[in-house]
């Protein structure tokens, strides 16, 4: 447990400070963590969080951004993607530490330039009092919500979604006509996404509900995949995706994408195709994720 602490702290520490120090440099300010903050700072004014379209989070994420407000923006994002780094580091040593290579993905690094919330949704699957946290960007939150609930975990949601409605009862509505300007693509959708339905060959397998759910979800960029590293559990599984995944990092870097359908068909390619092949291939009897087993 002490060891598992310090190497969590460490990574949290590692990547938080490398977090504070871009947006610094780069002066992002909290990149896309700013929005959680937006409504957060709108909450405590009791004024309409939702007064600009570009506010496409939900009000729990505010809620959850309450505790950064009064920081700086960039020691708000450095904290906020160093906490959830630390808090999924823990939930990935609970029998191994071979699942920290995970990491090295490129969708990690991809969302610590931008400060997503992939990190700390992932390590909800670990902690059920976490599980709340999946209703900040629910459109990769679903997925783990519907794979990993327990009975906490859902008593959990229900008193965060009573304490938003509480603070402002009109925000579902408020927030599902901001809608309209949400610019993604849905994996699934995008060539070749379709082959992705072939999960359902292993429809008892956890990690195939996982990367289905996933694969229905509208996203935005390749950072918002970084929770399908939760599938691969041998040390092979995680090098060779985590090394498949910078296909997608390397195309990015050489390519200005024209449309949100390019992210998606490099997405699928490089990231959902590889969880898939590692789905299909394992040995049915080997698993350790069955839908009917204990979480």
């Amino acid at each position: 447990m002490k060891l598992r602490l310090v190497v969590s702290i460490l990574i949290g520490l590692a990547s938080g400070t490398f977090c504070w120090y871009l947006m610094r440099h780069f002066h992002q300010d909290a990149a896309d963590f700013r929005w959680a903050l937006h409504l957060a700072q709108r909450i405590m004014a009791r004024q309409n969080p939702y007064d600009t379209p570009l506010e496409q989070y939900p009000l729990t994420a505010g809620l959850f951004a309450l505790p950064f407000v009064r920081l700086r923006p960039e020691i708000a994002a450095g904290l906020f993607y160093g906490i959830s780094s630390a808090a999924l580091a823990f939930g990935l040593t609970r029998s191994n530490f071979r699942g920290l290579l995970i990491f090295l993905a490129y969708p990690y690094w991809a969302g610590l330039l931008t400060v997503q919330w992939s990190p700390i949704i992932a390590a909800a699957a670990f902690f059920p009092i976490l599980l709340p946290v999946t209703m900040a960007k629910p459109q990769i939150g679903i997925p783990i919500f519907l794979t990993r609930m327990t009975r906490r975990g859902f008593v959990a949601c229900l008193i965060v979604a009573a304490i938003s409605l509480a603070v402002m009862p009109r925000w579902p509505l408020l927030w599902i006509a901001q809608m309209k300007n949400y610019e993604h693509f849905i994996p699934l959708l995008v060539l070749p996404g379709p082959l992705l339905v072939l999960a359902l060959w292993r429809y008892r397998d956890r990690d195939a509900i996982l990367l289905l759910l996933a694969a229905c979800m509208p996203q935005r960029w390749f950072f918002d995949s970084f929770i399908l590293w939760l599938i691969p559990k041998s040390r092979r599984e995680i090098v060779w995706t985590v090394f498949l995944s910078w296909g997608a990092g390397i195309w990015r870097w050489y390519h200005f994408p024209h449309s949100l359908n390019e992210v998606g068909r490099w997405t699928v390619i490089f990231i959902y195709l590889p969880m898939l092949a590692l789905v299909l291939l394992r040995k049915a009897d080997s698993s350790t994720n069955q839908i009917d087993a204990e979480i």
